[in-house]
């Protein structure tokens, strides 16, 4: 929405204001507490002012004002004012004040979208005229929360409240008879005739008027359901009556059968009674054994005493002999330990005795290896002196040598040479792999941007991206170029312009297809939208290119404002593309700036006429006023970018391409060259290798003489050395004789020791053997004693078991006779704690739990034994079931419908007089149908037509619209009415009698308040002196609302009509 920085509004009466009655400290008042509504009243007057009708309006950041305050006069008040300078903004102002719901204004449906745009509050001020005093009605709007608080005279209260308080002074701002804005005039043709007549009901009528038609059309609707359900009920009774005639022999059939089930049910009753006595008695006999066992197991404890207290006291004794025996078993483990002591110091004596003798032999060893070494020696002196005599002279093999290696660095040189050749070509292979990678590298990242940009055009629009698919695989089809969606070849040489560009082309044109030539965007078309059934867009681009057309002025004219650039300039595109938005959009001449140039948008506007205009955040549209001729900016937030922030340099990828291309030619050049320096490279360490093996045969010849006289020279050495180290053997087998002798003296005692020791150990393992013996036949004894306790512990839990075996079939025949009994009873319908009454027992059997009971008397003439009742059931089954295709939901149907019968028939008749009631209270008609149909027209040879929102012209449709609120007028019981802007679409004269007419009826006595909008008026019409006009002005030189003073201008412009004469 454009907003000017400062708007503000001066009311301009024609004739004299009157003053105006207003308290705003009046108190609320109190909600009624009876629902019923009030009487039918005419519209109170107090003056000029009839009760609720609207003596002032208040309006702080609203839509286009920052404040403004209207006084509208008590009859017609015509608000007059160019376009856009806020009148509808009143007609809001009215509508939100007295709770009116935003959705019904036709601008917005969020009651924050009429806060002035930058501001967070809003407020609007209504006051009501009231004789027992006014009402001031205050709405508070907060932006953030799109939420609204509410004052009745400065006290805070509810929405709730204010809308009762206005429907209580007949206020109906939903009523487009009474509440007519400017984007609803079209509607109130639209109205139906049915809501026509509620809406024309609730304007003039009383208040229970609408509430009584209601009521009739309810009235009716029920005697028409009334109807509907005599007749549906009546059919319903005769299927069925019908029907139950159908089952009446089932239902005999089904009785008879029922007997034998009777009998059977008496028998299966008595069965349980019958089995009760038998488990009771087998009870009785599982109790006595049971009683005989547990008098056995006591027998058995008592026997089981004086064993135990034996095998205590033995096991008692025999934790005294295993305490002597373990004593004696310390004493044997000492003493063992002493005499292993003593056998290791001895076998370490063996140890050293044999230490010495093997010293001695190694010593032995050694002198005759060195007699050995030594006669080798000089055998090996003889041969190489032999050898040094035979060999030859080798000075004449050092020519050879030389030429040899001369001929070897000739070779190295040249394989360095090719080697170094080599590793340059490789480094220079690695550079260009590693240029080609970045090249590939950079190529998939172009090709990635381009997919991001097709994957937005496939997420948001699917045909377009499906239509791009089908293009690229059809191209031959077309004669010229074809250019894909303006999105998609759009590229931007700086992605943070592109919201520029979006703000600027719509979306429509941003997914269109561009074709230079008619027939192909023919063919297209047909193919993708009427075949493919794809809704896609596209455009053809002029036959003269616009793409390289100059701007009307020169940048550098506009760069002192803030400009850098135009729009054309931001982005790269193919030329058909260009050529297209520059004749469409002018894209060559609208200039983009920054927050400087916002910052002097004024002086921008007024010096440069630009028609558009963008700033760093926003848009500006500059239009001339067709009335005033002055320059109207609206200004516009720029939506952020969504699909071109994605930016793709085609030229570049175009020369990355090339680049690869050439790349991949040197690899191969430096391939080939690579291979051919191999075979230069081996050929020469071949030869390099048979240079070596020469030289190294030669140097072996020249230096064989050198190294035998060497060898020769060394063992001459070794031989001098190993005669001069001798050994005495005489002497070191005396010395080892004399320390063996020593060790004997000492392992003699050793040995005399372990035996003293020994046969201490021999005493203590007799002592402990007889202990062992004397504990053995405690143990036995033991063991005897507990083997006979087992016996008779084994008894006991046998008889043990088998009591509790017992003890659970007692306990399980209890249980069995309680559910038997329980069961028995519930077949006879008796209580837990009831008896049988005297009348029907024949015995009385006493059950385990002390309570007496017993079959009743109908049980005597039935069998007494188990067999003979089966018997007798399984007779009267099969009697039973010869009745076979018998339902029992049939009798009971039968039943059912019998009784439902009954009642339909009673339901009936008292629909029928409810019916008849209905009829005698109110006629046979279609009260829902009730409507108003208005008939105009315009020419006396048409005949009479309904109005409608086709048949009749725009100008037709205000001009009936208005004559039908006239004559609503003064049967008119609401207290103010407001018509926006309906006198847009007539024709002059029907306009001048229009007007006339509402002069005419606004302004009598005892009429409510009327306010007419329009931005124009005729010339020569007629004015009332009741009438008041009120004039809207906006622009940048308004004085400020705290410095407007009515009462100082009127002084003023007395003055100056006091003056004028005299001049």
């Amino acid at each position: 929405m454009a907003t000017p920085s400062r708007k503000t509004s001066t009311p301009g009466p024609l004739a004299s204001k009157r003053p105006l009655p207003r308290d705003p400290s009046s108190e609320v008042p109190s909600k009624r507490k009876s629902s019923a509504p009030p009487a039918p009243r005419p519209l109170q007057s107090s003056g000029p002012f009839v009760e609720g009708s609207i003596v002032r309006i208040a309006m702080e950041n609203f839509l286009t004002y920052d404040v403004c305050e209207v006084a509208p006069g008590p009859h017609l008040n015509m608000i007059i004012g160019a376009n856009g300078t806020g009148k509808s903004s009143i007609v809001c102002a009215i509508c939100l004040g007295l709770a009116g719901k935003p959705a019904f204004m036709g601008r917005a449906d969020k009651v924050g979208f009429f806060v002035k745009r930058g501001c967070s509050k809003g407020m609007v001020e209504i006051e009501l005229f009231r004789t027992s005093g006014n009402l001031v009605i205050t709405r508070e709007i907060d932006v953030a929360k799109n939420q609204s608080f509410w004052f009745i005279n400065k006290k805070s209260t509810t929405q709730k409240v204010v809308e009762e308080q206005v429907a209580a002074l007949n206020i109906q701002v939903g009523n487009l008879c009474q509440f007519l804005p400017q984007d609803k005039v079209g509607e109130f043709a639209k109205l139906s005739k049915i809501e026509l007549l509620e809406a024309t009901e609730k304007s003039i009528g009383p208040p229970e008027m609408h509430r009584y038609h209601c009521e009739l059309k309810n009235f009716r609707e029920k005697e028409k359901q009334l109807e509907t359900s005599c007749k549906e009920k009546t059919e319903y009774l005769e299927k069925m009556i019908q029907r139950n005639e159908r089952y009446k022999q089932d239902v005999e059939r089904f009785y008879e059968r029922k007997r034998h089930l009777d009998l059977i049910e008496m028998l299966e009753a008595k069965r349980p009674w019958v089995e009760y006595e038998n488990v009771r008695q087998e009870y009785e006999e599982v109790k006595l054994a049971r009683d005989r066992v547990k008098e056995e197991v006591r027998k058995l404890k008592e026997g089981q005493i004086p064993m135990t207290l034996r095998i205590e006291e033995i096991e008692k004794q025999r934790h005294n002999l295993e305490a002597r025996i373990k004593e004696k078993a310390t004493d044997i483990k000492e003493t063992s330990q002493k005499c292993k002591q003593r056998q290791d110091v001895i076998e370490r004596k063996d140890k050293h005795i044999e230490e010495l003798q093997q010293a001695l032999t190694v010593k032995r060893n050694e002198e005759h290896d060195r007699q050995r070494r030594i006669s080798n020696t000089r055998k090996m002196i003889e041969d190489l002196q032999n050898e040094l005599k035979t060999t030859e002279n080798c000075e004449n093999l050092q020519p050879q040598i030389d030429a040899i290696t001369n001929d070897l660095r000739r070779v190295q040189d040249e394989k360095a040479l090719c080697e170094g050749e080599i590793i340059d070509k490789r480094r220079e292979k690695e550079t260009l792999e590693k240029e080609k990678k970045n090249v590939e590298e950079h190529i998939v990242r172009f090709d990635n941007l381009m997919n991001q940009k097709e994957d937005k055009l496939r997420q948001r629009y699917r045909d377009t991206y499906d239509a791009v698919l089908w293009l690229r695989n059809n191209r031959n089809k077309f004669k010229q170029r074809v250019c894909e969606p303006i999105m998609l070849t759009i590229n931007m040489k700086d992605n943070k312009n592109a919201k520029y560009v979006e703000n600027h082309i719509p979306l429509n044109d941003l997914r269109a297809f561009v074709f230079e030539s008619q027939e192909d965007m023919e063919v297209f078309l047909r193919e993708v939208r009427d075949n493919k059934k794809l809704r896609v867009n596209a455009v053809v681009a002029p036959r003269v290119s616009h793409a390289d057309r100059a701007p009307s002025r020169s940048l550098n004219e506009l760069k002192p404002y803030g400009f850098f650039s135009y729009l054309r300039e931001l982005f790269d595109a193919p030329d058909p593309v260009m050529s297209y938005l520059c004749c469409q959009y002018h894209i060559h001449e609208v200039p983009v700036g920054t927050e400087r140039t916002r910052e002097r948008i004024e002086r921008v506007i007024q010096e440069t006429r630009l028609k558009q205009i963008y700033t760093a955040e926003e848009k500006y549209v500059v239009k001339t006023s067709f009335y005033s001729n002055k320059v109207i900016s609206i200004n516009t937030s720029l939506k952020v970018a969504q699909f071109l922030t994605v930016t793709v340099d085609l030229e570049q990828r175009r020369h990355l391409e090339e680049q690869l291309k050439e790349i991949n030619k040197k690899l191969q050049a430096v391939e080939s060259d690579l291979i051919a320096l191999h075979e230069t490279n081996k050929r020469l360490e071949h030869k390099d290798n048979e240079l070596r093996q020469k030289k190294k045969e030669l140097l072996e010849r020249k230096t064989k003489k050198r190294q035998l006289e060497q060898k020769i020279s060394s063992k001459l050495g070794s031989l001098k050395l190993m005669e001069q180290d001798t050994c005495n053997l005489e002497e070191e087998e005396r010395k080892a004789s004399a320390k063996i002798k020593e060790i004997h003296v000492q392992k003699a005692k050793l040995v005399t020791e372990l035996t003293d020791l020994i046969k201490s150990c021999t005493s203590l393992h007799i002592k402990k053997v007889d202990l062992i013996l004397q504990n053995t036949t405690v143990i036995s004894e033991k063991n005897k004693l507990e083997s006979d306790y087992m016996a008779a512990s084994s008894q006991l839990r046998v008889t043990e078991q088998h009591f509790i075996e017992l003890d659970e079939n007692r306990q399980r025949l209890l249980q069995k006779c309680k559910e038997l009994m329980k069961r028995a009873r519930q077949v006879c319908n008796l209580g837990a704690e009831q008896t049988v009454p005297q009348e029907y027992q024949t015995q009385v059997p006493t059950i385990p739990n002390g309570h007496n009971s017993s079959p009743p008397m109908a049980f005597q003439d039935l069998p007494n034994t188990l067999d003979e009742i089966d018997a007798l059931l399984t007779e009267e089954r099969s009697r039973a079931s010869c009745f076979t295709g018998l339902n029992p939901t049939v009798v009971e149907e039968y039943t059912k419908r019998e009784e439902e019968i009954e009642q339909l028939t009673e339901e009936l008749k008292i629909k029928k007089v409810e019916l008849d009631q209905y009829r005698e209270s109110i006629s046979q008609e279609d009260y829902d149908k009730y409507g108003i149909r208005i008939r105009v027209k315009f020419r006396s040879s048409t005949q009479l037509h309904e109005l409608t929102p086709h048949h009749q012209s725009g100008g037709e449709r205000s001009v009936s619209t208005m004559l039908y609120l006239m004559a609503l007028q003064e049967l008119n019981r609401c207290p103010f009415r407001v018509v926006d802007e309906i006198n847009q679409g007539m024709d002059p004269i029907n306009e001048r009698r229009v007007f006339e007419m509402v002069v005419n009826t606004a302004c009598k006595e005892n009429t409510s308040q009327y306010f007419f909008i329009t931005p124009k008026l005729l010339q020569n019409l007629p004015y009332s002196e009741k009438m008041t006009v009120l004039f809207v002005y906006n622009g940048p030189h308004m004085l400020e609302p705290n410095r407007w003073n009515l009462k100082a201008f009127q002084r003023r412009r007395r003055r100056i009509t006091f003056t004028q004469p005299s001049q």
